[in-house]
């Protein structure tokens, strides 16, 4: 469908026009670009080292060890674990891409904990945000994983800085459960490296 009139295209270039001009002066145009720490509490934080070792066993989704490397590890990363995280998985029959019910998964990483008054090469600047694992988030969640995190909920509340934490699982055996699983609250994670870097 096509319109012949398109009065909003002109009130847009007016927003537009305005938006720039709102940087005329030098002060605006700084205070625009400034890349200061945004107005969220920040916490001093420390990379803390874990070692973890977990068994998955589930009756209703069947991963392969390096499927469950990788989604643990994509668990991991979006709780809060630092980048440099390892996960290796075993004890799956045959080869590592044949599905298997059950395998022993380790995972080595770090997380960050609040530290006051510290210094040191493992302190950042970190900030409280919103924590949620569902079946539909983050998008790489689904149904079949709630035996998993069922597994992983003593990797996850022990070894994590966490806060008004709700973690529910609700699963059954051969069967897929809608909204079986919900992992709720706050975690401390760093903040973008732009603001951990140190200049002087």
């Amino acid at each position: 469908m096509q319109y012949a009139n398109r009065p909003w295209k002109s009130l847009l270039g007016a927003v537009a026009l305005l938006g720039g001009l709102s940087c005329w002066s030098p002060l605006g145009c700084a205070a625009v670009e400034n890349d200061a720490i945004p107005s969220i509490d920040v916490v001093t934080g420390a990379w803390q080292h874990h070692k973890v070792t977990f068994n998955y066993f589930g009756f209703t989704s069947l991963f392969t060890c390096n499927g469950l490397e990788e989604h643990v590890r994509q668990i991991l990363l979006h709780i809060g674990a630092r980048q440099d995280i390892k996960v290796t998985a075993s004890g799956c029959p045959g080869t590592l891409d044949t599905p298997s019910s059950s395998a022993w998964v380790k995972a080595d990483f770090y997380s960050l904990a609040p530290v006051a008054g510290a210094n040191g090469s493992d302190i950042v600047k970190a900030h409280w945000t919103p924590l949620e694992v569902t079946p539909r988030r983050p998008n790489f969640m689904g149904d079949g994983d709630c035996e998993l995190i069922q597994g992983m909920k003593d990797l996850i509340t022990k070894n994590f800085t966490l806060r008004d934490i709700e973690y529910r699982t609700s699963c059954f055996p051969h069967q897929l459960s809608m909204g079986g699983f919900a992992v709720k609250g706050q975690a401390l994670r760093a903040l973008p490296l732009k603001y951990n870097v140190v200049t002087g």
